[in-house]
């Protein structure tokens, strides 16, 4: 039975829903490093990889289908948006590209993870769909879209922890660990939103 009053979930895909390490063994293999997902202390992995943007952006081109089919779900990811989506608006808003909209929704078939709707944007910008779908939090692994989130739409903003996003957060964002804990914060969110 849903609530008389859902939340809509703003859920970013890869490092979130996706295991946020799955990319490291194929930029490894791809170019001939042994670089742990500890090491990715940037986001930008062009960096961490001391290669060009323009090179990055390439090889993403190539084996952004590959990575994409190939990556493990992140936790209980999986579980806890089931139990979610039997309650709330599932709304995943992704930089990945319209093109690789087959690749990712056969992945959520795979898993058997629901969605109500599957935004891919082809940016970092994730601040119109969010405004467009008009979610009342979001689950995201990148800090600068969590900061922009937070302080543009004043909602809860759950960040999960790597080692890529560190740093102050300002009152709206929540480091968080697991699936689990969110799951914990999610279903208080909507208790204060059902009894507001």
């Amino acid at each position: 039975m849903k609530p008389e009053n859902p939340l809509t979930i703003g859920i970013d895909i890869d490092g979130t829903v996706t295991e946020p390490s799955s990319i490291v063994p194929l930029m490894n293999e791809s170019f001939g490093k042994q670089l742990r997902y500890e090491d990715c202390i940037d986001y930008n992995l062009a960096t961490v990889y001391g290669i060009s943007d323009e090179i990055f952006a390439d090889w993403l081109d190539k084996h952004g289908e590959r990575l994409y089919d190939v990556a493990p779900v992140h936790g209980a990811a999986d579980r806890v948006l089931r139990q979610w989506y039997k309650r709330h608006k599932l709304v995943y808003i992704s930089a990945r590209e319209a093109r690789h909209l087959e690749v990712t929704t056969k992945w959520f078939s795979r898993y058997q993870i629901p969605y109500h709707h599957m935004d891919l944007i082809g940016s970092h910008d994730k601040l119109a769909a969010a405004r467009k779908w008009q979610v009342d939090l979001f689950l995201e692994d990148r800090l600068e879209n969590a900061l922009q989130l937070a302080e543009a739409l004043s909602i809860p903003v759950f960040l999960f922890d790597t080692p890529y996003n560190q740093g102050t957060l300002p009152r709206l964002v929540q480091r968080v660990t697991s699936w689990e804990q969110v799951d914990t914060l999610v279903e208080q969110l909507a208790l204060e939103k059902a009894n507001a």
